[in-house]
Parts: structure tokens; C-alpha cells; sequence
């Protein structure tokens, strides 16, 4: 039976902050490589940020103009699918030469998803 070496990236996110998100996933990427992972998953919502604590200004009937901003600053931070961000971490991935599972928030529209991307070496 072959081994594998399998990393589980316990990091958090930079809140609103794609960007620095991306540059600490690269970072760990090349910890990972340097170590001989073969496959590395990241957190949910790692790219995008999970909003714990935040209600975007919604209660039952209302919405507040604070939490429209604060959605407006999340929906910012997710990411396009395919998009620029997709294509930074498929470089990870190639030049690992491993492959990658990370959590997004992905937007379409006006719409948020929290998904779960897969990325190989090719």
C-alpha cells in the first residue's frame, strides 16, 4: 500500500481581505510543498471570510442601512467562479504539484454561495 501526505490547513481568513487571504493561502501552499503534501484542504469560506457574527442589518421584517454595507463589504470580498482568483489558486495547485480543496464564498450576482473548489496540479 503507497502512502500519501495529506495536510489540513487550520488558518484563518483576513475578513474582507481576498487579497491578503490569497497571499497567506500561498504561503501555506509552499509550506505544504516544501513538506511533501500531495493534497491540502483549507476551511469553508477560508477565500471570502465566514461572516460569524454578523447579521447585515437583517431582523424579521427590517433590514438596517449598516448591514447593507456590511453585506456590500462581504459580497466584495467573495470571488468570481471562474475568475482571477480561481486562476492564483490553480497556480498553488500547479506549482505544488498537489492537489488543493478550499472553501469560497463565491458570488454570482448579487447572489453568495459558500462552495467548495478542487484544484489538481494540471
Amino acid at each position: 500500500m503507497s502512502q500519501r501526505r495529506v495536510a489540513v490547513i487550520q488558518a484563518g481568513t483576513s475578513l474582507f481581505d481576498t487579497p491578503r487571504t490569497l497571499d497567506r493561502m500561498e504561503a501555506h501552499c509552499e509550506a505544504a510543498a516544501a513538506q511533501g503534501v500531495e493534497l491540502a484542504v483549507f476551511p469553508e469560506a477560508y477565500v471570502g471570510g465566514y461572516p460569524k457574527g454578523l447579521n447585515f442589518g437583517a431582523v424579521l421584517g427590517s433590514r438596517f442601512p449598516e448591514g447593507r454595507e456590511d453585506y456590500l463589504r462581504y459580497w466584495k470580498s467573495a470571488i468570481d467562479v471562474p475568475g482571477a482568483e480561481t486562476a492564483r489558486i490553480g497556480s498553488f495547485a500547479a506549482k505544488m504539484q498537489a492537489h488543493l480543496v478550499v472553501g469560497v464564498i463565491e458570488r454570482d450576482g448579487a447572489t453568495l454561495y459558500c462552495t467548495a473548489l478542487f484544484f489538481g496540479p494540471d
